[in-house]
């Protein structure tokens, strides 16, 4: 094998050398040597909950990055993303971590935002939302297993007893029916025997359940209570309608009440008769007189004697001389 070929053998061998450096190298730094670095954005979380180098940047289920790095910050932990230049973030959006799946790597997924609001420059810092992941859930069950099991347990000591003398309901229910046993079995059979005698239409219960003609009666019955009840709506309405009427100043009853003068008028007739029966229990005037005075009672007693013998003397006289006996009888 002469110089020349040797040469040529080594060349290819150091370019398949370096192509195999070249293609290590860009397979674990990504292939970012010669790609656009695009910018970063800073996203701030109580836990990045395993997030690591390399963990992708997600818009809408497509990939617009990958986390640069993940560091503490005070009392918080922080990922810097790096995201495709060619990609805007408008400033109203928020980074949430997201769990791939049970055995995958967790991601950051960001809102699609408001359309027209600026976007994010490079080093700002994006709004960040907190969502369960998986070791919350799985805890959170746990914590519900457990109360179901307390749970579970206090409602099997209310139902079997709690083992230290204190029976549980099933228990209290054996004692309850075996002390009472007998008297059960007396309240079952007169149960069957009401049962019977309604059965044979004895009994109120039992001719209305048994008697075709006492369901009518009793149907009949509770048809005329309705049409009572009907009339006594209706008399109600009326007797609305007539306070309404009443109320409103019409009629004469609604103008007594409500109609000032008329109440004066009947206020002042009140007054007169009044006064009137003030004077007859007086005596005053000739009512009050004839009601109070004896004498004109007996005067008029008197005068009534008089014109009876004056009539018994007009028997046998003729009418000149009647009227003169009438005369002189009287005065």
């Amino acid at each position: 094998m002469n110089n020349a070929q040797q040469t040529a053998r080594v060349g290819l061998f150091f370019l398949l050398g370096v192509a195999l450096i070249w293609v290590t190298y860009e397979t674990l730094s990504g292939g970012k040597l010669f790609r656009d670095q695009g910018y970063t954005l800073i996203a701030g979380f109580d836990d990045v909950k395993d997030l690591k180098k390399g963990d992708d940047v997600r818009m809408a289920g497509v990939k617009i990055g990958s986390i640069d790095l993940t560091r503490l910050d005070g009392r918080r932990a922080v990922a810097v993303l790096r995201v495709d230049s060619g990609v805007l973030i408008p400033r109203d959006a928020t980074a949430t971590i997201y769990m791939a799946g049970l055995l995958g790597s967790n991601y950051v997924g960001i809102g699609m935002g408001t359309a027209g609001v600026p976007p994010l420059s490079d080093g700002q810092e994006i709004s960040t939302t907190v969502t369960p992941d998986f070791n919350t859930i799985m805890s959170e069950l746990g914590n519900l297993g457990k109360k179901l099991d307390g749970a579970l347990g206090s409602f099997s000591s209310a139902m079997n007893g709690d083992g230290k003398g204190n029976g549980g309901l099933i228990q209290n229910l054996d004692h309850l029916v075996t002390d009472n046993r007998d008297k059960i079995g007396a309240t079952l059979s007169n149960l069957q025997s009401v049962s019977e005698k309604i059965n044979n239409g004895e009994g109120t219960l039992g001719k209305l359940v048994n008697d075709p003609d006492l369901h009518d009666q009793l149907l009949a019955a509770i048809n005329e209570l309705k049409a009572t009840a009907t009339q006594a709506n209706s008399f109600m309405a009326n007797a609305q309608g007539i306070v309404d009427h009443v109320k409103s100043g019409q009629g004469s009853l609604g103008m007594l009440l409500y109609d000032p003068q008329s109440a004066e008028n009947l206020r002042v007739a009140v007054q007169d008769f009044r006064d009137v029966s003030d004077k007859l229990a007086k005596g005053q005037g000739t009512l009050g007189k004839l009601i109070s005075d004896d004498s004109l009672y007996l005067s008029a007693q008197s005068t009534m004697k008089k014109a009876d013998r004056a009539l018994d003397g007009m028997t046998d006289s003729g009418p000149i001389t009647a009227v003169g006996i009438v005369a002189n009888a009287l005065f």
